[in-house]
Formats: structure tokens, sequence, C-alpha cells
């Protein structure tokens, strides 16, 4: 694990010693390899939330998850098409650029705070997962490993900026599948009958149930409910949020960038099968193990088998896994944002490009202070998985209606997408805390579709009306 850590720091070292401007530090010159972007933003995708959460979610219930998964890959296909090709138009650093460009500066600054918050509310469920992961693992308080890799993190990217943090992906991504092959055939090894024998097992269990068609708006497992869910959360991720859509402009052309999200799709979804595989190997196998002690809350399931029952070497290997999901962190993508869309037309215009490539490394020290505070305030969470998606459809509605608006239409607003968004918002989070609190019969999927409509239709009437305001003064004027 020293070692997998100890290579980050060397990659961090080789790539950004040589940074010059924000244009280094945030999109690596576009000069990056197309394969290592892909296998960058899959390691983004996937983090330790996966590798945690969808052993999990197959442990306690089932695969229909795969129902979510399906929606993932077709926004990728929309964002490849749709929203790519807008971003390099505009030669965008932060995607929120378009937003100015398109309508103005207030729904760009808007769009941005909208992201940070996101951002800083996800990846500090994420960071909580991988700390509460390896501190169960190396029997670690949660405090002292999640300032252990506030740290680490903070170094790593302040430094090196994202040419570090793709290459370091790409990295990962490979450390994630070879932990994750090794695990199931350790799991295989030890389960009376083999693969065979297990999957027959998990099936009369109903673990292995994948499609549910029925027509039911209050279940978010049925397909129609994980599909939108999974298409319109995959349009936020991919689309509309800086941290994902960050490596792809860092790739020389449009068609570039189109070719290595499509190749996500690829090496993405055999990750995610493999780790719900793993689920469902450890339900069969403390299924014939019965006397194996498991962990008080089951959201600790894998760590507890990597600590408990692998052994070393094995062991090491998978917690580097988990550590190097979580490395990969936010921080450059919250940081170009705050940059790009609020400290330099905001508060520091026409400075040197030494004072912003400063201010952004002191801006990743900042946000990683935030995500560390966030993450210690998520130990309450039970299901882990679905709270990240949660906590992501508030705000992801809200600022994928102002996208789909401008890539859609030819409407013209600027202002009146700002109450447009935070009705959105507001409503959303009521219906969430009225599904928590079981006085609503809703899937939590259907989220982020609300948000998203919602905004969009907001925003269309509240520019008529704006118009129709402004076409009345131009007349008593007149």
């Amino acid at each position: 694990m020293a070692g997998a850590v100890l290579l980050l720091f060397v990659i961090s070292y080789v790539f950004g010693r040589r940074q010059r401007d924000t244009q280094d530090f945030f999109l690596g010159g576009r000069r990056v390899p197309p394969l290592v972007a892909c296998l960058s933003f899959v390691a983004t995708e996937i983090s330790a939330l996966t590798i945690v959460g969808m052993p999990h979610k197959a442990f306690v219930e089932n695969w229909r998850w795969i129902q979510f998964l399906i929606g993932l890959a077709l926004a990728r296909l929309i964002v490849g098409f749709l929203f790519i090709p807008a971003f390099y138009k505009y030669q965008c650093t932060s995607i929120y650029e378009f937003l100015g460009h398109r309508f103005g500066p207030a729904t760009q600054y808007t769009g941005s705070l909208y992201f940070l918050v996101t951002r800083l509310l996800a990846s500090g469920v994420r960071l909580y997962v991988t700390c509460m992961a390896v501190g169960g693992i190396m029997d670690w308080p949660l405090t002292s490993t999640i300032a252990l890799f506030t740290v680490v993190s903070v170094v790593f990217i302040a430094f090196g900026g994202i040419k570090a943090v793709v290459w370091a992906g790409a990295y990962e991504a490979l450390f994630f599948v070879v932990a994750g092959v090794l695990a199931v055939g350790y799991l295989l090894r030890h389960i009376d009958g083999g693969l065979g024998s297990a999957l027959q097992a998990a099936g009369e269990a109903g673990r292995l149930s994948t499609f549910c068609f029925q027509l039911n708006l209050n279940d978010a497992s049925t397909f129609w409910a994980g599909m939108a869910g999974g298409f319109f959360s995959g349009l936020v991720s991919f689309g509309a949020d800086q941290e994902m859509v960050q490596r792809l402009l860092t790739v020389a052309t449009r068609r570039s960038s189109q070719k290595t999200i499509v190749a996500t799709i690829l090496a993405a979804f055999p990750v995610y099968w493999l780790y719900l595989l793993v689920g469902t190997l450890l339900y069969v196998f403390y299924t014939q193990h019965p006397g194996l002690t498991q962990p008080p809350e089951a959201k600790e399931i894998f760590p507890h088998f990597v600590r408990t029952i692998l052994p070393t070497g094995l062991k090491g290997l998978v917690l580097g896994a988990i550590v190097m999901a979580s490395i990969d962190s936010p921080l450059s993508s919250l940081t170009s944002s705050f940059v790009s869309d609020i400290y330099r037309p905001l508060l520091r215009r026409h400075a040197s490009e030494r004072h912003y490539l400063l201010v952004s490394r002191l801006a990743v020290m900042g946000f990683g202070l935030l995500l560390a505070g966030i993450a210690a305030a998520c130990t309450p969470v039970v299901n882990i998985l679905d709270f990240a998606f949660q906590v992501l459809a508030l705000p992801g509605g809200s600022l994928l209606g102002v996208f789909l608006l401008g890539l859609l239409t030819r409407r013209k607003a600027n202002r009146v997408n700002i109450p447009a968004m935070l009705v959105s918002t507001a409503t959303c989070t009521v219906l969430l805390v009225l599904i928590w609190q079981q006085r609503l019969d809703l899937g939590w999927t259907w989220l982020i579709v609300i948000g998203t409509g919602l905004t969009m239709t907001l925003s269309y009437v509240f520019g008529l009306g704006a118009q129709m305001v402004s076409a009345r003064a131009r007349g008593q004027t007149s």
C-alpha cells in the first residue's frame, strides 16, 4: 500500500514540475492521450464508493443496480454528441463558461456555485466511504484516517495538477480490476461448489434479480425508475460536472474526446459487474460459514471481510485499491471551477498566470479541509450508494436543466435561470425529505428527472415573462 501511494507522488512530481500556467494545471495543455483520459475517467467514476458500495448493495439486495448502469451508459452517448462539441466550440477550461457564453455571467456563476456544493457533498460521502473502509481494515480511528487522506490528496494534487490526476487515474483503474479479480478468485476457492454452486445459491435467495419491468413509480428498483435515474444522473455526472468532464477536455480534439467517453462504457461496466459479483459471493461465503462474525453494519461488509479473512498480501492489494480510489479526489475540478468561474472574473481580473497558479494551489488546500469536514459528518449514513446519488439529485437536476436549456433551445435567459434553479432544488429537497420520512411513496430515482424538467420549464416560462415585461416597458417608453 505504501508503495502504491509513493508511486502517486512520483507521478505528481514528474507531471507537476513543468507547469507554467492554469492551462497546464487544469487541462494538461490538452496533450493527454485518449486511452489515459479514458482510464482516468473510469477511475474517477468508480471511486471507493463503487469498491465498497457495490459489494454492500449486492450483499443485502440484488443486481438491480445494473438497470441504473444502463441509464449511465446511454447518458454517455448523449454527452459525447451533444455536450462535448459545445465545450470545445467555446474552448472551455471550466464547463460553466459555456453557460456564460450561452446565457450570461449570472447563470455561469450560479452554475459554478451549484457544482461546488454538489461536488463537495458527493465527494465528502466518497471520502467517508474510503476512510471508513481503510480505518476498519487498519483499525484506525475515523478522524485520523480522514486527516491522513486529506493531507495526501492535497499534496498530490496541489503540486501535480490535472495531468498527474489523469495519469494516476489510469494507473488506479488497472489497480481496481486486479484487486477485484483476486478477491473473486479467493472467494471462489473458499465457496463449496465453486462459481456454479455460488450462483445457484444466490439465485435461489433472490440475490441475482437484475430486471424488474413493473410499472410502479413508487419503487426505485424497477427498470424504468432505475434507467431514468441512471440516465439523468449520468447527464449530470458526465455532462454537467466539472470533475468528470475535465478529464474529457484534456485530449487534443473534440473527436478524440467523443471517442474517449464512448470507450468508457466498455471500460467501466465490467468493473461495476466485478464488484457486484464480489458482493454476491460474500453473501454465499457468509451463508456457508455461519460461524464467522459479520460487521455490526452491513455497509462495512467488504472492508470487514478484507480485514478478518483475506491473507496478508492480498489484503494489502485490496486496501491499496481502496486507497487509490480516494486519492483521485475532486480537488482539481473544484479548484478549476472556483478559479475560472469565480475568482478570476469576480475577485481578481488581469492578474498574472503565476498568481492564478498560486491561488489554485491554495484553493486545493481549502477544499481539502471542507471535504474532510463533510466526510466526518457522514457517519450516520446507512445506505451509502443510494445516499450519494440522492445528494447528487437535489442540485444536479437544476444544473442539468440549465445546460439542456442552453443546448436544446435558443431561449436567451440569464438572471431568470437563478430563481428557476432555486425553486427546483427546494422542491426536490422537500420531496426527498418526505421520502425519507415515508410520507411520500415515490422512488427517489425520479427526483433528478423532476428537478431537470422543472428547471427547464420554469426557466423557459420566466424567460417569456421577462421578455413580455421588457417589451411592455419599451412600448411605454416609445
